[in-house]
């Protein structure tokens, strides 16, 4: 596996895959300057290299390192990452590109989309849809029957209450409760949870 993207969440990604008996290749970052991490040779080039995930916690960035990678390789594919620890249902469906970091907990016949993350200690809770490009941020938590929309991020510790549905490319604060639904494209935080 090659992971895109040199930093502490490519670092974080890396373990996943050594504790999953994956080996990790190398790193590929666009810094020239960045030659090593985690003990990894890292790459300036991505032509050819595959299977790979893109280890970049920002949500619009991580969507444009992907397009921009399957434009450059377009027979590039997507792995997946799944913490040992993790309690991953087996009706539960979990898209390419996604992590699933330790502790955290996808319910049944949730669905996760592609390039998504579900940090540490999240739950997404039975018959969730959880959007491309979304982040389900540490100890985030997603009652059931939630629908997030693409490029979503739940902040650390945020909540939503059952069969809700939040925009696309918003962001819940840390800490905030959602008890409504959220429109796309803005910032909610608080309890409850309300546009800025």
């Amino acid at each position: 596996m090659y992971l895109f993207g040199a930093s502490g969440h490519g670092k974080v990604i890396k373990e996943i895959l050594n504790a999953s008996g994956i080996e990790v290749q190398a790193f590929i970052d666009d810094d020239l300057n960045v030659t090593e991490c985690a003990g990894c040779t890292v790459m300036h080039e991505s032509a050819g290299l595959t299977p790979m995930l893109v280890s970049v916690g920002a949500n619009k960035t991580r969507q444009k390192i992907v397009e921009r990678l399957r434009n450059e390789n377009p027979g590039i594919r997507f792995g997946i990452a799944v913490h040992p620890s993790a309690v991953v249902s087996p009706s539960a469906v979990i898209g390419e590109g996604t992590v699933v970091m330790a502790g955290a907990v996808i319910n049944a016949d949730a669905v996760i989309g592609k390039h998504c993350i579900i940090n540490t200690g999240a739950s997404v809770d039975h018959d969730c849809v959880v959007g491309d490009f979304c982040h389900v941020a540490p100890h985030a938590a997603l009652c059931g029957q939630v629908h997030l929309d693409e490029g979503v991020l739940m902040g650390a510790g945020s909540c939503a209450i059952p069969c809700l549905k939040i925009g696309s490319w918003t962001v819940i604060g840390a800490g905030a409760a959602v008890v409504n639904d959220i429109e796309g494209g803005v910032t909610a935080v608080g309890v409850p949870a309300r546009s800025k």
